[in-house]
């Protein structure tokens, strides 16, 4: 069911909890969405969203929403769960469709390790990811303890639940922000074209320690539309962009002298931040874009 955002506005509380269910069924950020309607607009409807989820809800939230989910390329699951959510789940996960069956293998491989070490299947924002892209987000985040594991998995959660109040709200897409708050491109300077397939990990500086924020992989275009959640900013402090280089430089059949490339920056306002790499096997550059 599309609609606008006033229609949205003047349903009965329960046609609400019905639709906002489908986007994401913790009852804890139901409940909070529907005591702040009706929306003013749909930025104010994406940046409440925003406030709820990581403000509002608690750890016992986060992990009821996961609970919406099928395992990723477990298809076949969706039948047994939330059958309100089956064709926009379907939709998401389109590319594991088509994945290498090798792939596919150790990505179930991968998402049974996850659930056997964090207690929840692993949640990613698959939406126009393949599933090798996958496989290298899940097989970082691995590497998570289970208190950093559980901020990156709620912030996959946000994205996701966003993509789905635009498919309820026509109005959102046109008329709210959804752009990431920090992105990034790498260009190959040896070849002149994207870098892409460039694994990233955003970490930010929490008392004395890295903590791990998003994973990405770069698109063709070598960018990540969607490193942080719409709406989401980050506090003022230092944050730092890991590229896995190595592996780059593994698809492309080079070797390179940097294993990876960690770039620190600061964050003061609520800016846009844009964070480029400038990429061959033997040197980088990077500058703060627009």
């Amino acid at each position: 069911m599309n609609m606008t955002l006033n229609e949205f506005n003047k349903l009965t509380k329960q046609e609400a909890i019905a639709e906002l269910e489908k986007c994401c069924v913790s009852k804890c950020w139901v409940q909070y969405m529907i005591e702040n309607m009706p929306f003013a607009s749909s930025n104010e409807l994406i940046l409440k969203t925003v406030d709820i989820w990581y403000h509002q809800c608690r750890e016992l939230d986060w992990q009821a929403a996961f609970e919406g989910h099928p395992k990723i390329g477990n298809i076949a699951s969706l039948k047994e769960k939330f059958s309100n959510t089956k064709n926009w789940a379907t939709n998401e996960q389109s590319n594991i469709v088509e994945a290498d069956k090798n792939v596919l293998k150790a990505l179930a491989k991968a998402n049974d390790d996850y659930l056997n070490k964090f207690g929840y299947i692993f949640i990613v924002s698959a939406s126009g990811k393949s599933a090798k892209e996958m496989l290298s987000i899940i097989n970082a985040r691995l590497d998570n303890t289970k208190e950093d594991e559980l901020h990156v998995a709620m912030g996959e959660q946000h994205k996701i639940t966003v993509i789905r109040l635009a498919k309820l709200i026509d109005d959102i897409e046109t008329t709210a922000d959804l752009r990431s708050y920090i992105t990034t491109h790498v260009l190959d300077t040896t070849t002149g074209i994207p870098g892409k397939n460039v694994q990233i990990i955003l970490n930010g500086f929490t008392d004395g320690f890295w903590k791990p924020i998003t994973v990405g992989v770069t698109n063709n275009d070598g960018r990540i539309a969607d490193l942080l959640p719409p709406g989401k900013k980050l506090k003022a402090g230092k944050y730092q962009m890991v590229f896995d280089t190595a592996s780059y430089y593994k698809s492309q059949q080079q070797e390179g002298f940097y294993p990876e490339v960690a770039i620190l920056f600061e964050v003061t306002n609520h800016d846009h931040y844009h964070v480029p790499l400038l990429l061959n096997p033997y040197g980088y550059t990077t500058y703060r874009g627009s």
